[in-house]
Formats: structure tokens, sequence, C-alpha cells
């Protein structure tokens, strides 16, 4: 393993703008412009980065379809080789890689470790599967035939990815497309560059061939430059409804072409009558604050019983105007920044759109006091909770648009499961969801009727685990971007029917008998 010590360096190794990897090299690429990585907590600059061009993507396309064949050849397990070895460097570098991932997207730092781990944990899933059994085999009506399924390699992947979890996510999507025989071109989101730097350099320490993992630094025109490409086969995508929706939306309209996007949500944590109230404000913190609210899988809203809802809104109100903002990389926080000045100014205004439509504000932590920002971060994008009372019925836009921060309405309702699963389906998105109940009754209505991809019961609606599938319905997404649910996507089925007998037998009935003209 080669390794590279510069992981924590502020500017890499020589203070030039760092470079993209396509076909096996390190390329300033086409353009002439830059961008920089900088740390939301600081505002403080990381790093350089040349910005990717359609130019870039048409060369990484080009290297990645010219080694589509060699990388299909060789075995599952083969392939599966290169991937362990980024699976060690992973383990052995979780420290100063969630540091990196903590600098550069302001999650606490124990968030950030996570995110590495949920990345090795992903490639031991995608490598260790390498060694399962692949397709089905299926009884025929003929006694003399064999029927399975066989799976083969779509070809190209083209892999989009969000900056909330700029290590996991890449790796939910990139494992099992390269273990299945495709190729790869991956644009990291333009506000973590430089974790999509340090993957890349993994993908060279492991030695993988040229052209079949390609890496370009940018924005979205690189980004709609690998989704419009009659090369790309499947493209993968994880990040906002409205991106998602119009890749979708191009996607589709391409005979042959696929598109897994997984995208926001407007989600919820329904807190019964029969509630353990201890687990309900604990789970209901950790969905709404933890990654600042920056999750597609944040709870936005708290539907909570009227039996229940006074205690509840006071012990909830109580931490939401206390929790730990502060340094990221402090043990002690438990909220860091948003990630950048755009998306605090969004936040901010969706705080303010809600007292405009005349919701009861409970905790305004908009505005930090000075003494709450930590020496140094003066220039970070700091916000803290945001929890209102809102009426459940009003057709209120702060209570049905994803913000994507730490912007919480408490509904109260009254009546029975049904009525609070009404409530939790009343919103375009279907992502995520949780419910605190005592009574399984309650939660088997509930895992039955919530209209969402992800559901939890006596948990958070965050912490969702790689073998399990990942996505949503409605608005939320039209694919599974995790483990076992992403070989659908990557790769194609063929239904393979082999006759072992000399004669011809057909299945349903039909006539196998050849009859001519002459025949009487």
């Amino acid at each position: 393993m080669v390794g590279h010590p510069y992981y924590l360096s502020v500017v890499g190794v020589s203070g030039m703008p760092e470079r993209h990897y396509i076909d096996g090299e390190w390329t300033d690429g086409s353009g002439t412009e830059t961008f920089e990585s900088e740390n939301p907590a600081t505002g403080e600059t990381l790093a350089a980065f040349h910005r990717g061009t359609e130019a870039d993507i048409d060369r990484a396309l080009a290297a990645a379809a010219a080694a589509e064949d060699e990388w299909r050849d060789l075995s599952h397990i083969d392939r599966a080789e290169y991937l362990w070895d980024i699976y060690h460097e992973l383990r052995d570098r979780t420290e100063e890689l969630a540091e990196v991932v903590t600098r550069e997207c302001g999650k606490e730092i124990s968030e950030g470790r996570a995110d590495v781990i949920e990345a090795y944990h992903m490639v031991e899933w995608a490598a260790g599967d390498a060694r399962h059994p692949k397709g089905d085999v299926v009884p025929s009506e003929i006694p003399s035939k064999d029927a399975y399924m066989r799976r083969k390699p779509r070809g190209v992947v083209g892999c989009i990815t969000p900056w909330n979890f700029p290590v996991a996510i890449p790796f939910w999507h990139m494992a099992v497309a390269l273990v299945e025989g495709n190729t790869v071109v991956w644009k990291p989101a333009e506000q973590t560059p430089w974790c999509g730097q340090i993957i890349a350099e993994m993908f060279e320490d492991a030695g993988i061939p040229d052209g079949v993992f390609n890496m370009v630094q940018g924005f979205g025109d690189a980004g709609n430059a690998i989704v419009e490409d009659e090369r790309v086969d499947t493209v993968l995508f994880t990040g906002s409804a409205e991106v998602g929706q119009q890749i979708a939306s191009k996607v589709g309209g391409e005979p042959g072409k696929l598109a897994a996007c997984e995208m926001g949500g407007k989600n919820n944590v329904v807190v019964t009558s029969e509630a353990d109230l201890d687990i309900a404000v604990h789970s209901a913190v950790m969905s709404s604050f933890k990654t600042t609210g920056q999750r597609c899988v944040s709870s936005e809203r708290l539907v909570v019983h009227t039996d229940v809802y006074d205690e509840f809104k006071e012990r909830f109100v109580e931490l939401a105007e206390s929790v730990a903002v502060g340094d990221p990389l402090d043990e002690n926080t438990f909220m860091g920044p948003l990630i950048e000045a755009e998306h605090r100014e969004k936040v901010s205004r969706y705080n303010e759109l809600a007292r405009e439509e005349d919701v009861n504000v409970l905790v305004d932590r908009t505005e930090l006091d000075a003494d709450e920002i930590p020496e140094g971060h003066e220039d970070g994008h700091w916000v803290g909770p945001f929890v209102y009372e809102a009426d459940h019925e009003a057709p209120l836009r702060c209570t049905h648009e994803e913000v994507f921060g730490p912007h919480v309405a408490l509904l109260e309702y009254e009546g029975d499961i049904e009525d609070a699963v009404e409530i939790q389906n009343d919103t375009d998105y279907g992502l995520a969801g949780a419910i605190i109940s005592e009574d399984y009754r309650e939660i088997n209505y509930y895992r039955d009727n919530a209209e969402v991809g992800l559901a939890y019961g006596n948990l958070p609606c965050i912490g969702a685990e790689v073998h399990l599938p990942f996505g949503g319905v409605k608005k939320s997404g039209n694919g599974y971007p995790s483990a076992r649910e992403i070989i659908e996507a990557v790769t194609e089925r063929t239904a393979w029917t082999l006759n072992n007998s000399k004669d011809i037998q057909m299945a349903q009935g039909l006539s196998a008998d050849i009859k001519t003209s002459g025949d009487d």
C-alpha cells in the first residue's frame, strides 16, 4: 500500500490545484478554471482543485468504455481483490480520514468517523459478496430443461454523489458497480473535493486497471455531461429532489438506460399516546439535529399525540435550547456548522418563512450568541435549532418543503394511529420515518401504511446500515443505491433456458410439431 502522507495537509503536496484521475493518470484537464474546498466551521480554504469540463468527462467516459471488456473478463473475485486493498486502507486510516471529512463538510467528529466506517462496511459487503452465489435456478415445466437467471454488467456507470456523506455514499455507488464488472466515471460533490481526491488516491494505490475507475472534479455541468452521454448505461445519483427528478426524466426517455436516484425527504417521527417519552425525545433530537439536520433522512416534522404532547414539547424544547453547537473536531460537540454560506441563507429564509406563516416559534437559535461560536471560527456557517408548533391541517410551505437543516415542526394530533399516519403521509416525499410506541399494533399499522422507504420503530429515523435497502417513494426517489438492491441498477438479467434432450418440447402445451403443406 503506497498511502499518501499529505491527507491532512492544507494545500496538498505542492500547493498547486489538485487534479482529476482519468485513465490511470492524474491530469489538470482541459479547462483553466479552478475552485476551492472550504472548511465550513472556519471559512478557511483547504485546497484548490481543477474544475472539470465536458471535454474531461468525454475523456473519462472514453477510458471507461475502452476498459469495459478487460474488466468484465475478470471474475467477481479477482475484481473484488482491488476493493479489499481499499477496505484495509479505509480501516487503517479511519481516524485521519474522519478528520478530513469533518474539516471539509462540518460534521462533528463522531459523524466523520462513522462516515468512514460506513464506507468500509460497504466495501466489505461488496467485496465479500463476490464469493456469494449469483443468479437463481428456476424449475422448468419441462423436465429436460434447465432454467436459470444470469447477470452481466451493464457497462459504464456514472456516479454523482453528495457532500454530506462524502466517503460513504461514493462507495455505496461504486463498490458494487465495480465488483459486478462495470467501469465507473465519478463526479464528487463540489463542496467536498478533498474527500474525492483521497478516494481516487486509494483506487490508484490499489492498482486498479487504467480506465476502470475515473474521477472528475467539478460542478453541475460536469454531472450533466455524465447524465446525457450515450455511453453511460446507468446513472447513480444521490442528492436533491430537484436535480434527481431532472436526471430521472432525462434518462427515462432513453431506451436501455437506467437511473437510480435517491433524493430528499420531509421526514416524520410519530410519537403516539403509547410512547416511552425517554425514547421519543432521544430519537427526535437525534433525528432532527444530527449532521445539523443536513441528512436526507433528518426529521423536520414531529407528529405527537395530544395526550403526551405537553411533556414531549417541554423536554424536546429544553434540549433544543441547549444542544451543543460548536467546533466539529471537539468530541463534546453535537452540531457543527452548515455546509456553506448559501445554505445558511436558505435555512434562515425558511425560518423567517415559518414566522411569516404565523407558526408558534418555540426555539430560535438561527443567530447564535457570540459566546457560542468557538474562537477562530467566526467565519463559519453557524446556525442552531429552530423549533415551532404548527397546525398539521394548514397548507404551510414550512411544514411541507424540505429545508435540509435544523428546522423542526411540532404537529399535535388527536385520534388513533390511523390519524397519525395520515399526517405522516401528507407530504410529497416518502424517504424515512419513525414511530415511537409501546403498542405493537400501532407499530405494525405504521409499518404497513406509512409511505416511506425506510422505517424505524422506537429509534431515530437516521442510521441506515449498508446491507439494507436505502431509498424512498414518491418525490424521494426511484431506486435503492445500496448493497443488494443496487445490483439491479448496475446489471442486466438474462433468463437462460437449456434443453438437455434431443427432442424439443415446449411449455404451456405449445405444439413443437412442424407441419408442412403435404401433411394430412
